[in-house]
């Protein structure tokens, strides 16, 4: 199979817009569905309509051979419980009606590694059967199992990735703070507590979902994607200062003092009522492990990492200061 004709969900974010210059790279012709009235792309058809209000998706995927689903609601808290059922589960119901109408012969649905319990000590593979605990991974686990029940109801080929923490040049969420808060100097240098996390470069990211369109083996399957490579916090940390143009520091927080101050910004938040930015959740992600093989991916799609954090980099910092400078001169 080649994807000829794509639909393209989560067009502007992260992984869609990085995905959406791949395709028109290739010649794919690119329709991307956008909520944002405003927002545009070249070479891509826009189709504005929202995946909760399934009358405006009439008509997204006429004509389309393959759907790329890479929307749904990205903030991994208690507090979106609704969102997470709404946008991501329910929003993908109504994709896949709409893919059926339109006999849509592809949908590959990009998950998430959340979608999974947290592997604790462990380092998983796909045939992990542990549920996820928090709404974000339990919609995400929903939202995958009616893809898969999809596919064997209209025999449409359906995939599911399952991607791990995604880098790249314009990457969000905690890289990107970590990076900001490194540069202006108000992140204190972490311990190296020999935990061990994984990522993928989005330049891989991509060539794994076009694996996984187009292979006859991916039919049915779910794959985790990493970049095969175990980082500790201390690795990123120190990454991070050397592509700024920052020593590194010779020592380190304490590991209780960091647990301290998290169960304090529990406390905190218990109080006001309100998120506060480092919390023991916080806590966990610089200090504790979060580890997962591509065993599926390497041997049904013959997927293949080509990129390490440190080679991305360069371009990750040369992105941040361009939108630092910009951001600078707007003010």
């Amino acid at each position: 199979m080649v994807v000829k004709r794509a639909l393209v969900t989560g067009c502007s974010g992260f992984i869609g817009t990085h995905l959406v210059n791949t395709l028109i790279s290739t010649g794919t012709y690119v329709r991307g569905l956008s909520r944002q009235t405003d927002w545009h792309h070249p070479g891509v058809e826009v189709f504005h309509a929202d995946l909760t209000r399934p009358e405006t998706l009439e008509g997204a995927a006429k004509g389309i051979d393959t759907i790329l689903h890479a929307a749904g609601h990205a903030h991994a808290t208690t507090a979106d419980a609704d969102l997470h059922r709404q946008t991501t589960l329910e929003g993908t119901r109504n994709l896949l009606a709409e893919s059926e109408r339109s006999k849509v012969g592809t949908f590959v649905f990009i998950s998430s590694v959340k979608a999974m319990a947290e592997p604790g000590d462990r380092c998983i593979d796909e045939t992990a059967r542990d549920q996820p605990e928090d709404e974000y991974g339990k919609s995400r686990r929903q939202a995958e199992d009616l893809v898969l029940d999809a596919g064997r109801r209209t025999g449409m080929h359906v995939s599911i990735l399952r991607p791990t923490l995604v880098y790249g040049p314009g990457c969000k969420g905690n890289l990107a703070k970590l990076l900001r808060w490194i540069d202006t100097g108000i992140f204190p240098p972490v311990p190296d507590t020999g935990n061990k996390r994984s990522m993928v470069d989005v330049r891989d990211l991509i060539n794994a979902i076009l694996l996984a369109a187009e292979k006859d083996s991916a039919s049915g399957k779910t794959f985790i994607i990493t970049d095969n490579q175990n980082y500790s916090t201390r690795r990123i940390y120190n990454a991070m200062r050397e592509s700024l143009g920052k020593p590194l520091p010779s020592g380190s927080v304490p590991i209780w003092l960091l647990r301290v101050l998290g169960r304090l910004g529990d406390g905190i938040e218990a109080l006001l009522g309100r998120s506060m930015f480092y919390n023991s959740a916080m806590c966990s992600r610089l200090l504790d492990s979060a580890c997962y093989r591509s065993g599926f991916a390497h041997t049904e799609l013959g997927f293949h990492p080509k990129y390490r954090f440190e080679d991305a980099l360069p371009d990750i910092v040369a992105e941040y200061w361009k939108n630092r400078d910009q951001a600078e001169k707007a003010c």
